[in-house]
């Protein structure tokens, strides 16, 4: 009968494997949550303009204005005021700031974060 020899765990190559995976992940998490951040405050300055919006009082340059004041007091610096855009559909004010957001990871490799859900109609309470 032959004795079985104890096995001892993890190879250190299977270790370094390891941990090179999670460093990778933790360092496109570390990149990507200032630009996740950036996000979220121009989604509540979208959904701000659009839910004060009275339709009475102001016009399409009015919202612009307020997007412009709220994106340069917020320090949104992703998403330029004037790539945003407002215009009138259907008798709607329909604000569109999606956007792209590419940040490098490493050498010539580069990620994308597309926000795609910044279209908000003037004038309607939105809900989260």
């Amino acid at each position: 009968m032959k004795i079985r020899q104890r096995q001892a765990g993890m190879s250190i190559p299977g270790m370094l494997v390891i941990a090179i995976m999670v460093g990778f992940f933790v360092m496109c998490g570390i990149r990507m949550t200032p630009i996740y951040l950036e996000y979220l405050t121009v989604k509540r300055i979208m959904q701000d303009v659009a839910s004060e919006f009275k339709p009475e009082e102001d016009t399409i340059a009015d919202i612009r204005r307020k997007i412009s004041n709220m994106m340069n007091t917020n320090q949104v610096y992703l998403l330029q005021p004037k790539e945003v855009e407002v215009f009138r559909k259907e008798g709607k004010i329909i604000i569109d700031s999606n956007y792209e957001a590419r940040f490098p990871v490493m050498g010539i490799i580069d990620g994308v974060m597309r926000f795609d859900d910044l279209t908000f109609i003037a004038g309607v309470e939105v809900r989260n």
